[in-house]
């Protein structure tokens, strides 16, 4: 009986280094969703599960209502204090974004004084550098209702302070129309007022992640999840990130993390956040795990810059009928 409670002793006192030293991570959902939903809850909790860290869906306002219709600006404001409150990440945590929860994130990271550190941002279809998508997402009714007030006036004072996509949405051959107009975006992205503080809070991060979805449709160009976009003036060629001025001047420090061989360009199959259980251990899951933490033998991380993957099973759709809700592709 004493040799199995003092390996049950040995045991505990092993693997508690492994848990006191996790480092738990944050979520942000996109647009149309919730962290009551049941796709962003299991999204969520697998990734707790396959870490083993603490994940926490951090909701702004009431969740659905308020990603269409809350400012960026406020959002990323109730997202910071929210953070900041949370004693579970005084030690720093990571963030996984969702769609264009992905800007609330990086508003996080880069306007949020005296918030804890981020150590790596894991994106998922984020549009960084913009969306010039009309339509916007879909045929759903609330779709239909913003791409109709998106073709009226989408950097007007009013759609910018009550229609949340139109703080990022960048029309490349209304640029003096975007610089004047949109709240939201061109700050994100140090485009016109440059802030040293910005740049050097997002060039902090270990790892950037970004992932772009081979068949995406929601986000126009798709290359936007990796910070590519079109050229000032024009509709075509779509730029790789490394051909913009964002990534060429350097505006927020995403040259200096490439540079650094901290950003990684992930490429995965399916369509907007359809996302297989293998890529998300491999993508996600793997810069969620700490250094600290014991090897998990379902992980495989890769060592090259660029990543792609090709995953084939059935689409479960977790959650409810949003244009932009999350999806998980299960092996069969």
């Amino acid at each position: 009986m004493a040799s199995v409670t003092l390996s049950r002793f040995f045991i505990f006192f092993t693997l508690l280094p492994v848990i006191t030293h996790s480092i738990p991570f944050v979520l942000f959902h996109g647009v149309a969703d919730s962290c009551t939903k049941k796709g962003v809850k299991h999204f969520t909790d697998l990734l707790s599960e396959w870490s083993n860290t603490q994940g926490y869906c951090i909701e702004i306002g009431n969740g659905v209502w308020d990603s269409w219709f809350m400012p960026f600006e406020d959002q990323v404001e109730i997202a910071c204090e929210k953070v900041k409150s949370m004693s579970e990440l005084n030690q720093g945590y990571n963030i996984v974004g969702l769609s264009q929860g992905n800007l609330v994130g990086r508003g996080v990271l880069e306007f949020c004084d005296g918030a804890p550190p981020v150590k790596n941002f894991i994106s998922v279809a984020g549009p960084h550098a913009g969306e010039a998508s009309v339509p916007f997402c879909g045929t759903g009714l609330m779709c239909v209702l913003v791409d109709s007030l998106i073709k009226l006036a989408i950097y007007s004072p009013t759609l910018q302070e009550h229609l949340a996509p139109a703080n990022y949405i960048k029309i490349p051959t209304d640029l003096d129309g975007y610089r004047e107009g949109c709240k939201f975006l061109p700050k994100l992205n140090n485009e016109f007022e440059k802030n040293a503080t910005y740049k050097e809070r997002f060039s902090s991060l270990q790892n950037l992640v970004l992932i772009m979805f081979d068949k995406e449709s929601v986000l126009v160009p798709k290359e936007t999840s990796w910070f590519g976009y079109f050229p000032d003036g024009a509709w075509d060629p779509i730029l790789p990130a490394q051909e913009t001025r964002l990534y060429i001047e350097d505006w927020i420090g995403l040259r200096t993390l490439d540079e650094a061989g901290r950003v990684k360009f992930v490429n995965v199959s399916g369509k907007h956040l359809d996302i297989s259980d293998d890529d998300m251990k491999e993508y996600i899951v793997s810069y969620l795990i700490d250094e600290n933490t014991l090897e998990s033998p379902v992980l495989t991380k890769s060592t090259r810059q660029q990543h792609s993957s090709s995953s084939s099973g059935f689409i479960r759709k977790l959650g409810g009928q949003q244009d932009l809700q999350l999806n998980v592709i299960q092996k069969l």
